[in-house]
Parts: C-alpha cells; sequence; structure tokens
C-alpha cells in the first residue's frame, strides 16, 4: 500500500507539473494568435513525437520528455535577407538559426510574424506563460489556504493541565504543592468551545492565546459552549515564563534561532489543532511571498549549486530548501504521499509543493537571458527603446533587432543550464533532500 501511495503521489505531481506547462504555452498561444501571429507548433515534452493532431494551421502534440514544452511562432526573428556562406561554429550556429527561423515563415503569411508585432505585443506574447505560472499559483494557493485552510489551533479545547508547572520542567506529573491551573480552576473540560473571552469573540485559539497572554492576574468573563449549551465561566489567567508560539503553535524563534521566552498570562489549555479557512486575500499574498523567497534563491543560484555538487561529492546533508530537479520533486511527492498522515494533510502538502512549482516557474523564466522568455522580452524592450530614440531625434526607424547574432550566448546559457539540470539529477537520484530529517 505504502509504495502506491507512493507512486500516486509522483503521478500527482507529474500531472500537475504537465497541467503547468501546458498552460505555461497557452499563455503564449493565446496572445499570439489573438495578435495574428501564425502559430506552427504546440508541444509539451521535447524530443521524438508521441502524439500529435493538426487543428487549422497549429499541430499539437506531445513529446517523449515531459521537461518543457513549446511553440512555434511565425518569424520570432526578421528574415535574412541573404544566406551567406558560414565559417566558423559560432557563425555556422548564426547563419542555423536563421535558416531554421526562416523555415517557419509561410508563403503568404509573411506579415503574420512575431518580429513585426508592435513592442508591447511581443512584450504579452512572451509574458504570457510565466503570468499563466504565477496566475495558476494563485489560484492553487487560495484552494489551499483559504478553501481547505491552515493548519492551526482551533476554538475546542484537546488539553486541561491540572497544575502549572515551570518553563522548561522536565516533570510529567503534578507535585502535590504544585498549584492548579486557571483552566483547571475554573472548570474547562477538554471539548469545550471557546465562544468568546473578555467579551470578545473569539476564532481562533490564537485570537484566544493573544487575550490571555496580555491580561496576568486579571479576571476575564469567558464563554465555553459545551454540548450546545453555552457555559458561563470566569477565568484569571497567571503570569508564567513561557515560550511563545505563533497560530500553527510552533514556537516562535528569535534571530539567533532560539525559541522566545516571556513572562506572560498562562491558563494551561491546549487546542484542537484542525484547518482553519483563511481570507481570500491570503491566496495571493501566500503567491507573492513565495515569488520572493524563490527569487532570493534564483540571485544565489550559482553558490546554491555548487552547495549541491560539494554535497553529492562528499555525500554531506542537502539543504532542503535548495534548487531540486524533476525527479527530487517527484521523489518528495513520494514521500508525502506514503506517509502516516491524514489525506488532507498529505494533500495540502501535495498542493503546496505544487503551487510552489509554478512560483518558480514563473520566476525562473523571467531570468532576462535567452533562450528563457525574459530573454525574448529584453530583446523586444531593447527594440522599443532603438524605436523610441530613432524617434527622438527623428531618424529614419532602424531595422529590427536580429535576436540570431545572439545564438552563441543562448548556446552557452542552454548548456549551463542542461548541465545544471544534470547535476541536479545526480544529486536528487543519490544524494536526495531528506524533508523528514532522517
Amino acid at each position: 500500500m505504502e509504495i502506491l501511495l507512493y507512486l500516486a503521489g509522483i503521478l500527482f505531481m507529474l500531472i500537475g507539473l504537465g497541467i503547468s506547462i501546458g498552460l505555461h504555452e497557452v499563455g503564449h498561444l493565446l496572445p499570439a494568435k489573438l495578435f495574428g501571429v501564425r502559430v506552427g507548433q504546440y508541444m509539451i515534452g521535447f524530443g521524438p513525437r508521441l502524439w500529435s493532431k493538426r487543428i487549422g494551421e497549429t499541430e499539437y502534440g506531445f513529446k517523449l520528455l515531459p521537461l518543457g514544452g513549446f511553440i512555434s511562432m511565425s518569424g520570432m526573428y526578421p528574415a535574412s535577407k541573404t544566406a551567406r556562406p558560414a565559417s566558423g561554429i559560432f557563425r555556422s550556429l548564426v547563419q542555423d538559426a536563421r535558416t531554421a527561423n526562416d523555415e517557419t515563415i509561410a508563403d503568404g503569411a509573411e506579415d503574420r510574424v512575431f518580429y513585426r508585432l508592435p513592442v508591447w505585443k511581443r512584450v504579452i506574447v512572451m509574458l504570457g506563460g510565466p503570468l499563466m505560472n504565477l496566475i495558476l499559483a494563485v489560484v492553487i494557493f487560495t484552494v489551499l489556504v483559504s478553501g481547505i485552510g491552515v493548519q492551526q489551533g482551533t476554538t475546542t479545547i484537546a488539553t486541561v493541565n491540572e497544575c502549572v508547572l515551570p518553563a522548561g520542567s522536565t516533570a510529567t506529573e503534578c507535585a502535590a504543592d504544585d498549584p492548579l491551573t486557571p483552566a483547571a480552576e475554573a472548570g474547562i473540560e477538554p471539548g469545550d468551545v471557546l465562544v468568546s473571552i473578555d467579551g470578545r469573540p473569539v476564532s481562533t485559539f490564537a485570537e484566544a492565546t493573544a487575550i490571555v497572554q496580555a491580561a496576568p492576574g486579571e479576571d476575564l468573563d469567558l464563554v465555553v459552549r459545551r454540548d450546545g449549551v453555552d457555559t458561563d465561566l470566569t477565568i484569571t489567567p497567571v503570569e508564567a515564563e513561557r515560550t511563545l508560539t505563533d497560530a500553527s503553535g510552533q514556537p516562535l524563534l528569535d534571530d539567533e534561532g532560539e525559541p522566545v521566552v516571556k513572562e506572560v498570562g498562562y491558563v494551561g489549555m491546549g487546542a484542537q489543532m484542525g484547518f482553519v479557512p483563511q481570507p481570500l486575500s491570503a491566496g495571493p499574498q501566500m503567491a507573492g511571498d513565495t515569488v520572493a523567497r524563490v527569487g532570493s534563491m534564483i540571485l544565489t543560484l550559482p553558490v546554491r549549486i555548487w552547495d549541491v555538487g560539494v554535497s553529492l561529492v562528499t555525500g554531506g546533508e542537502r539543504d532542503p530548501n535548495g534548487p531540486l530537479s524533476v525527479v527530487g520533486v517527484g521523489r518528495i511527492a513520494g514521500e508525502v504521499a506514503a506517509t502516516d498522515a491524514p489525506v488532507l494533510n498529505r494533500f495540502s502538502v501535495l498542493l503546496g509543493l505544487l503551487g510552489s512549482l509554478n512560483v518558480a516557474l514563473f520566476v525562473f523564466n523571467l531570468i532576462p537571458l535567452l533562450p528563457l522568455d525574459g530573454g525574448h522580452i529584453v530583446v523586444a524592450l531593447w527594440d522599443g527603446i532603438r524605436r523610441a530614440w530613432a524617434k527622438l531625434f527623428r531618424c529614419p526607424p532602424p531595422a529590427p533587432v536580429d535576436a540570431t547574432k545572439l545564438v552563441p550566448l543562448t548556446v552557452v546559457v542552454a548548456i549551463l543550464l542542461i548541465a545544471m539540470g544534470a547535476l541536479l539529477l545526480l544529486a536528487d537520484l543519490f544524494n536526495p533532500v531528506d524533508i523528514f530529517g532522517g
């Protein structure tokens, strides 16, 4: 059964990745067709063709290696006027790129080419793919935090401590001289549902905790719902040294990574953990936080890749927040699906992983280097700057930017991306990330 769950987790992530890639290419396809550009192919994957079907002028299909996708737009670059003999490897690469580009321009459709579009339309076409991934990430995170909810303490009481033990105490049983907790004195019982404290309604345990911690020594009116009936109680928090926690019950850490301990009001009750739906604004906020985190990782990517290489050679522990290959993502998905946890908990983690993957696709594709989408956006913007400059000084319009001249740089970037992918693949196979700490 565990093996089946492991495979189900991998399948979930593969399907999610396929949908993400497919929608990314749709983000390019729709505006391209809207602006009249001829699109010859829409393909998911690379390598040998598995299946395809031509609809109108576009061939839609799947290829063997599910490592990405592409659409083939007519005239990504200006058509070459003459074919000059190529000498040298780089000139040969440039000439091959121009020849391949010319082949995409169909007879009678010379005006339906990408490079002739206004700059703003070219930017929209190239930005459409990454934006589709960002939109998908926002939808996923919204479903995750607003539809399913964030796991945190609910208003249902799970435990009531009998006595007040000192912070950091290793004792598990109350001594005769240990004082009763305010919760026990007030008559709170497991299963009670907090309705209000000090006249203020509470919807999460974190809200109740904040009120209690701010009122040591004060008598607080407490309303609990027990067996469907509201009961009025009075509770008086005692001042105690306690480790502060967040809404999910995890200890808050200071700048040095140590738990934050403070004298606060304490009553000695614990909450049942559950999924608490968040406002609809929480999904976009979560996506924004993830974009910032992934962006920071991209800025330090060379260092992180180096660390992955070192850990692969030495067998050292890998950074759980470091880069992964498709194999690594699938492996984590399988491990999560096979863990001994409630189904909803496992599904939430998988959904969060898929949302983060779409954010990674969004940020990575905006890197301003060819052959990535960000590189094509930079080329279009540079073309616009040149045209604006010529118009400002009343000069003849310049020729469109010929990005085929950047093919040597593009090849270098592609080789580096392939090498990075190969390194991550090897690391994920032979020294995978341990997300469960052993």
